[in-house]
């Protein structure tokens, strides 16, 4: 389990590193978008702001992948990415649907392998307790 794990994290963050420098760097050129996903990739640049600070997210996210260090923090933080990348690919843009699979079941196992991280979280602590 250990071997499938370290392959689900390895291949995660290249997938997120290699998006994430191609991105930030204009490493390369961007496909002609149609239709909706047009519009909502348009709104996302026209802030200014989303786009290098999603990309940085991921890379950051990439490199605790790829490096073992932060996974349980680096998966809480990449969840929300992921869900939206599977749900951009399923309502705009099909063609990518398999990366957007491939993204939030490698997540999620990341999860579910680290569990024990998230243990904590889920014990009720009353005000006077703490």
């Amino acid at each position: 389990m250990k071997i499938v794990y370290i392959i689900v994290r390895v291949l995660l963050g290249a997938l997120f590193l290699f998006s994430s420098i191609a991105v930030l760097f204009n490493l390369v050129q961007e496909p002609e978008l149609t239709g909706n996903f047009k519009v909502f990739n348009e709104g996302l640049k026209a802030s200014g702001y989303f786009i290098p600070l999603l990309k940085l997210t991921e890379l950051v996210c990439a490199l605790a992948f790829l490096f073992g260090r932060f996974v349980p923090l680096a998966s809480v933080i990449i969840a929300p990415i992921a869900i939206n990348i599977f749900f951009v690919h399923l309502m705009l843009a099909q063609d990518g649907l398999p990366i957007g699979i491939f993204v939030v079941l490698a997540n999620a196992f990341l999860g579910y392998y680290n569990r024990s991280a998230f243990k904590p979280l889920f014990v009720p602590v009353y005000e006077n307790e703490v």
